[in-house]
């Protein structure tokens, strides 16, 4: 438990230090209003996810600390958009296609909602 630990820590790092580094660069670079950094972050993170999960996915290899690392931890830290969008492939792949729909509006529409209440009700407090 504690070579887990320890692993997501390592990945949690990274991950926060990639995310706050390059967030802060796109942003730098494309100016303007438009949240480049996050977009950015979120676009790479689904082509590491990607990439990452294509690797294992068909491979035997030991350490499963590494997946650990490098999908939980590293982009756990990074961006969770990629892991909503990965949820979202494996439905469009199983030919779930109203499910997937129903996951990017849904998450998309009722987190926009859940910001704006959650702003209002901390200016409350």
């Amino acid at each position: 438990m504690l070579t887990k630990i320890l692993f997501l820590s390592a990945g949690g790092a990274a991950g926060t230090l990639s995310r706050y580094w390059l967030s802060g660069v796109a942003q730098k670079l494309a100016g303007g209003s438009f949240p480049a950094g996050t977009f950015a972050v979120n676009m790479l993170g689904c082509l590491f996810f990607g990439t990452v999960w294509g690797f294992f996915e068909n491979r035997l290899l030991p350490g499963s600390e590494i997946r650990l690392l490098a999908l939980t931890g590293f982009m756990g830290a990074f961006t969770t958009f990629s892991t909503y969008m990965f949820e979202t492939a494996e439905l469009v792949k199983l030919s779930q296609i109203t499910t997937a729909l129903f996951n990017v509006v849904g998450q998309s529409l009722v987190g926009l909602f859940l910001v704006l209440t959650g702003i209002a009700l901390g200016r409350l407090i």
